[in-house]
């Protein structure tokens, strides 16, 4: 009989192994501050994790902006322009995401995203040269990866803690590695760190040759804003950078140190938004639609999704919220219709594909389903996607791969999640009753050897037998009873078994294991 090890989940090895390897680094020069400090995640490391998270993380946030492609060259080119001048030389990457939040984030390695929503509130180029280069300080002077080192991202995974999230996201939704990019994006900066972004992105501004005092102006809009509460600002940029008069002040007199003057760009930037402004009605209404599923009224969200299309025919994020509304109205073949049209204006958002996949299923296209599904998960792991691949494995008969995503979807705490955990239980523990019934040992007043058995499942479960066996010296573990639990375990209820082995001293109990090694679901 082998002994149990409490492991971490499986999908945790690959972050635990590369911040071990991280571990060997020591002391570092910062390239932006110049100052030593503490480096326990390499840039190979960071380098490492920007890339594998850049991709989910993006599709959490809505997505790539695809509707403007002269736009999103604009920005790139913002953003490079100021790339080239800061003080560490990383693959820096910047897109915007199909996201009405204002917001804007950093990953370690240079990776980078800012929001359409965010883009729409700035007046200038300059002030979309001071958020780039606020967001290139966080990467460059390593303020990701101080957040590794503290233990945030770690800390948070492991207590599965939830991340923020906002109406306009889907971190929630991730599973498995991929949720890791939540807990980077969204924790929040010390106040050390947002200072220091301040302060280099405005010296890397006046590199580039724009006007320092954009960065300032775009701070007292955003003081303005917090206090207003306006446009849900507080969920979005602020929630991870919060502003403050300090910031402020302190933004205003680094720009009385540095060249005066400098490039504001409003007729160049006014120009490359003017179709973002068009398409702005079609956003909020497509917001409101959001907000009228979520109150389950699916006639109004229907008319807000008719009433974006009207205004762009052209961004597939109306065209699948029109699916959500006709799912919600049972009407799934003309669902199917507008997630098609979703997929063909973007193939590249994974809910686009989840949600047909899911229409797909009920229809009966079980093939078609599973190749959605399973693209959606390419994109972007969840728990949503990997339980109806699970349902579709097992009405194919596959066992081990319905296992297998019911495993992965399990650890969600969403419906989904909990559905997979209940399937993988009632699927898994006939063959496997150890890893659910849980068996401990202590002995009573009298030194009888006593063993406790817990049901940490949702089912009830009957027909146990638990075998005591005690360790050699070598730790093999001879059998030495088996005992048969006559009455039913209900789901989080234990017993105690009293054995007829008698220990000399409690110490003895180390020596000894428990475990179920039969039992079946009783639905009775």
């Amino acid at each position: 009989m082998m002994r149990m090890n409490r492991r971490l989940p499986h999908w945790l090895w690959p972050l635990w192994v590369l911040l071990i390897v991280a571990g060997i680094t020591g002391c570092a020069t910062n390239p932006v501050t110049g100052k030593s400090e503490l480096a326990l995640v390499s840039e190979a490391s960071e380098l490492q994790i920007g890339q594998s998270q850049y991709q989910p993380s993006r599709q959490m946030q809505g997505g790539d902006y695809k509707l403007d492609p002269s736009l999103i060259k604009y920005v790139q080119g913002v953003g490079q322009r100021l790339a080239a001048v800061s003080d560490r030389k990383l693959p820096y990457e910047f897109v915007v995401l199909n996201d009405s939040t204002p917001n804007a984030w950093a990953l370690p390695g240079g990776k980078i995203a800012v929001n359409r929503g965010l883009l729409l509130e700035l007046d200038n180029e300059a002030e979309l040269a001071a958020v780039l280069g606020h967001e290139i300080v966080h990467a460059a002077a390593r303020h990701g990866a101080q957040g590794i080192e503290r233990g945030i991202v770690l800390q948070g995974v492991l207590l599965a803690a939830g991340v923020a999230t906002r109406d306009s996201d889907y971190s929630q939704l991730a599973v498995g590695a991929a949720a890791v990019g939540a807990n980077l994006i969204n924790q929040g900066y010390s106040r050390d760190a947002e200072l220091e972004a301040d302060l280099f992105g405005m010296t890397y501004m006046v590199r580039a040759g724009y006007d320092p005092m954009a960065a300032v102006g775009l701070q007292e809009t955003f003081v303005r804003l917090s206090k207003d509460r306006k446009e849900n600002w507080l969920s979005g940029l602020f929630a991870s950078h919060p502003p403050s008069m300090e910031r402020v002040e302190k933004n205003r007199e680094t720009a009385r140190r540095l060249a005066k003057g400098g490039d504001l760009g409003r007729e160049r930037y006014q120009k490359q938004i003017a179709a973002l402004k068009r398409v702005a009605p079609g956003y909020a209404a497509y917001t409101e639609g959001l907000a009228a599923l979520r109150d389950k009224k699916p006639d109004q969200a229907l008319a807000l999704a008719k009433k974006a299309i009207k205004i762009e025919p052209r961004e597939a994020l109306f065209h699948g919220l029109n699916g959500d509304a006709l799912v919600l109205k049972r009407n799934n073949p003309a669902a199917l219709s507008a997630y098609d049209r979703a997929v063909q204006l973007d193939s590249d958002f994974f809910r686009h594909l989840l949600k047909r996949g899911a229409v797909k299923a009920e229809l009966g296209d079980h093939v078609g389903a599973r190749q959605d599904l399973s693209k959606s998960i390419e994109l972007l792991p969840t728990a949503d996607a990997h339980y109806l691949l699970g349902q579709e494995a097992l009405r194919a008969g596959d066992r081990q791969q319905a296992l297998a995503h019911y495993q992965a979807a399990s650890g969600a705490s969403s419906g989904s999640g909990q559905a997979a955990a209940a399937a993988l239980v009632r699927l898994d523990l006939p063959a496997h009753p150890h890893k659910y019934l849980n068996t401990s040992l202590a002995v009573d007043s009298s030194g009888r050897l006593l063993i406790q058995l817990e049901n940490r499942t949702t089912v009830a479960v009957s027909n146990l037998h638990v075998q005591l066996g005690e360790r050699s010296a070598s730790g093999r573990v001879s059998v030495r009873a088996e005992y048969k639990v006559p009455e039913k375990l209900e789901p989080g209820q234990r017993i105690v078994l009293r054995s007829e082995f008698r220990l000399a001293n409690a110490g003895l109990v180390s020596r000894w294991a428990g475990r179920v090694v039969r039992a079946v679901i009783d639905d009775r």
